[in-house]
């Protein structure tokens, strides 16, 4: 599949920050087209709308996750330590566009609630056949949203919220015996 326009990705980009730094109503067409550094003209040849805009963030947020899901089938350290592990944000690209998709939601865009409840799914099953039950299935996902929830109060600061190294190989290790 050939890349996206180097444009439509940086107007991608900033539309994402936008979200991210100041929320849903702050993210406009005009916004996001000073912030991209293009005419809202150029804006508007790759997204004709704000919805548009909002739709090709969550496909990159689909394909940020496929990729995720496919590097989590394959790691050493097994899937259930993986996503525990990768709960910790790092500011990385599928940070990003989760936390923008979220702002969308919270915006009430159906279509990004949907998008996030269907990513969540998605690790979900990639999860399911290695723990023993419903109930380690269940202790996996809520302890990697509040990992998630808890790292993004203070994602500038110094002192960051979650465990980390050792403390996070603790906490893995602990979960990989109960949910085994």
């Amino acid at each position: 599949m050939p890349r996206p326009p180097l444009a439509r990705e940086k107007v991608l980009d900033a539309f994402e920050a936008i979200l991210i730094a100041d929320g849903e109503r702050a993210a406009t067409l005009e916004a996001t087209a000073r912030a991209a550094g293009v005419s809202k003209g150029g804006l508007l040849y790759h997204f004709g709308s704000k919805e548009e805009l909002a739709a090709g963030l969550l496909e990159r947020l689909d394909a940020l996750t496929t990729a995720d899901l496919e590097i989590m089938a394959s790691a050493d350290e097994g899937p259930v330590a993986y996503y525990v592990r990768t709960s910790v944000m790092e500011d990385e690209a599928l940070d990003r566009a989760l936390i923008a998709a979220s702002r969308l939601a919270q915006g009430g865009m159906i279509a990004a609630a949907e998008g996030l409840r269907d990513n969540r799914r998605r690790w979900q099953e990639a999860i399911r056949p290695h723990v023993r039950d419903t109930a380690s299935l269940d202790l996996v996902m809520l302890l990697s949203d509040g990992l998630y929830f808890n790292n993004s109060l203070d994602v500038h600061g110094p002192e960051r919220l979650v465990p980390h190294r050792e403390e996070l190989a603790a906490l893995i290790a602990l979960v990989l015996k109960a949910t085994a």
